[in-house]
């Protein structure tokens, strides 16, 4: 997969694990060999702490008063899905391993391990980057914008694929918005089989959503004079007779 831009300027594994820590709404946490899942329940320190709220007979409160010092005590594993409906929803995973400790009523989880796993491959994050680091200013409205962009104005990703090579959509029956960050968007492109990816970073970063609607209309407009690939022109042909 590819597209017509040379520059493919994404986000950091730590930025993009912020993300992921910020947006996710449940978590699963593993101790002492057993696993609870929860939902709603965590909240981030600027540091990347994790706070956990649990009830009182949690067994996680038990670990967390009986783990030997020093060592880790807990994973926490969080997934990022897709907010608009694909094949292959889970865009990332992120496990963080570390200690938990009572503070205030609550579980404070500090990562002494931080991986990112994404079909790209898994990368260890330095804890110093992932601490410093912060989420992408989109995040907290992504799922918003890209229902809306997929519901909306399907026309308007119909455009977009305009930019993407053609052989990138070669037997494409569906293309669907899949990501949206400050460096750019990614499109989902879905075949009878299989699916791929395909980026279009925007030529500068969008900071608010203001800057991201100016942001895709650019590509909008670059995609204007272009014409609508012809492998999927039959695609669409075929599925309307």
């Amino acid at each position: 997969m590819g597209d017509t831009q040379d520059w493919t300027a994404a986000p950091g594994a730590a930025e993009r694990a912020r993300s992921v820590l910020a947006t996710a709404w449940s978590c699963a946490v593993t101790a002492g060999g057993a696993r609870e899942e929860y939902v709603g329940a965590h909240s981030v320190t600027d540091g990347g702490a994790v706070r956990l709220a649990v009830p009182d007979d949690s067994s996680l409160l038990t670990e967390a008063v009986c783990a030997p010092r020093q060592e880790p005590s807990a994973v926490l594993e969080f997934a990022d899905v897709a907010p608009v409906p694909v094949r292959g929803r889970i865009r990332a995973r992120l496990h963080l391993a570390g200690r938990l400790v009572p503070d205030r009523g609550t579980l404070l989880f500090r990562p002494t391990r931080v991986v990112l796993r994404q079909p790209s491959g898994a990368v260890v994050v330095d804890l110093d980057e992932f601490a410093a680091a912060r989420p992408d200013p989109l995040a907290e409205a992504e799922a918003r914008l890209l229902t809306h962009l997929a519901d909306a104005h399907p026309d308007a990703v119909e455009r977009l694929t305009r930019l993407v090579r053609p052989e990138s959509l070669h037997a494409a029956t569906r293309v669907v918005p899949l990501a949206v960050d400050r460096h750019g968007m990614t499109l989902r492109i879905e075949g009878t089989r299989a699916h791929g990816d395909v980026r279009l970073p925007f030529h500068t970063p969008a900071d608010d959503v203001g800057q991201l609607a100016e942001r895709i209309h650019a590509l909008l407009a670059q995609a204007g004079a272009a014409l609508c690939p012809r492998a999927l022109q039959r695609q669409r042909a075929d599925g309307d007779g």
